[in-house]
């Protein structure tokens, strides 16, 4: 009499439930730059890496963020415009490196002036930011962000490993000697 009417658990109506995720915002941390000592660069020199707690967070909004990267990126891009048109400049005063230019040697970015380049004909989404850095570059870098005395051996390590790539396999012809063979030895396919 008093009792609420049971449902069949075989009648129960589906839920509908929304298994969608949303984003609100993204958060930013920031760390110091530092000496790497984790990656091996393709070229020479040290390795870009950041410090082991960050300095700073910034929470955007998505629509901030995207505005925030658009900046960036144009800024790169401004950069590495700024580098293509000093090294034309370069090679035009040198005859494409076939003459001695004291001019040349001199000419700096400073000497490139943004009215030279025009960064807002260029689609910025379509351009790539993960370029390798060069050598002289990741150490302006560093020395830039505090980083006075860059470690020697890290230098002399991440060369060995690049030679050590440079060989690969083994010296076996036509058949393999496992006994010989280097892959074989250490536990691999015969290369």
């Amino acid at each position: 009499p008093g009792f609420p009417a049971a449902t069949s658990i075989l009648k129960r109506q589906k839920q509908l439930r929304r298994k969608n995720v949303r984003f609100d915002q993204v958060t930013v941390y920031y760390f110091a730059r530092r000496q790497g000592f984790t990656s091996v660069p393709s070229q020479g020199g040290s390795s870009l890496g950041m410090a082991p707690r960050h300095n700073s967070v910034r929470s955007y909004t998505l629509c901030e963020f995207a505005q925030e990267q658009e900046v960036n990126h144009r800024e790169i891009l401004r950069e590495h415009l700024k580098e293509e048109k000093l090294h034309a400049k370069k090679m035009k005063l040198t005859k494409n490196g076939t003459v001695e230019s004291e001019e040349a040697e001199g000419l700096t970015l400073e000497d490139v002036s943004d009215d030279d380049i025009d960064v807002e004909n260029v689609e910025v989404d379509d351009y790539f930011f993960l370029q390798p850095l060069p050598t002289k570059r990741r150490r302006a870098l560093l020395r830039a962000s505090g980083v006075h005395r860059i470690d020697a051996e890290e230098k002399q390590e991440l060369r060995a490993i690049r030679l050590s790539r440079e060989e690969c396999g083994c010296d076996c012809r036509l058949y393999c000697d496992p006994e010989a063979c280097a892959c074989s030895q250490a536990g691999i396919k015969c290369q």
